[in-house]
């Protein structure tokens, strides 16, 4: 019985001196000065494999992507999203940042959705933007809104449901960016009313309490994506 204690004793002992070490050999921060994504190869954890520093020249840190927006009546929404995550931008692979451009028409919306991976820093470059941020059941799905003109930010707390809806008569256009190369989105209606295979009809119909005729009317709208 006494070995068994002092064996015990000497373990915790162990683990007390070792533990620290063990907390700092995790490193989540990148290991060389840039690792500019190889896209053809396959991702792991903290993104994509780098490709030689000889091959990838100096246009890794540069993009001209986002000096021209995309068609905000290209969609039923009234939005265009133009992208600069890892996909499109190969320099910021192993940062944790990426950026966006959204440019809206008159009355469009960049639809109620959640970014699972990164929280959102924006600013309104152009226009009059409504900007709805809703809060967990832990605040009472609190509905937090305001009109934010060109030269204002706001920030979105990763994993909240939000929105951005033009409420001027001209076009508006924001610049967003996140703390992920991939921060991920999920469309609440297109999730809904547009998953493949299909949520089943009754699920939604009694989760949104409502009859399976207006269920299935709205998912009629979604046949097609965004």
């Amino acid at each position: 019985m006494e070995r068994s204690k002092t064996l015990a004793a000497l373990f915790i002992h162990t683990l007390v001196l070792v533990a620290p070490l063990l907390i700092m050999a995790t490193d989540p921060d990148p290991l060389q000065d840039f690792c500019v994504a190889d896209l053809n190869g396959v991702p792991s954890v903290n993104g994509y494999p780098c490709k030689p520093p000889s091959s990838a020249g100096d246009e890794f840190l540069f993009s001209s992507r986002a000096t021209m927006g995309g068609d905000p009546m290209s969609n039923p929404n009234g939005s265009n999203v133009t992208e600069l995550d890892v996909t499109h931008w190969p320099g910021v692979n192993t940062l944790g940042v990426s950026m966006n451009r959204v440019d809206f028409a008159p009355g469009g919306t960049n639809p109620p959705h959640i970014h699972p991976r990164a929280t959102e820093v924006g600013l309104v470059t152009r226009g009059e933007l409504l900007v709805g941020i809703i809060g967990s059941l832990e605040s009472g799905n609190r509905y937090y809104s305001k009109v934010l003109k060109a030269g204002e930010t706001f920030v979105i707390p990763r994993g909240l449901m939000h929105f951005q809806f033009n409420v001027g008569k001209e076009e508006a256009s924001m610049v967003v960016s996140f703390n992920s190369q991939n921060p991920g989105i999920v469309f609440v209606p297109l999730t809904m009313f547009g998953s493949s295979p299909p949520i089943p009809t009754p699920v939604l119909a009694k989760a949104l309490r409502v009859d399976a005729q207006v269920v299935d009317l709205i998912k009629s709208k979604f046949t097609g994506g965004y």
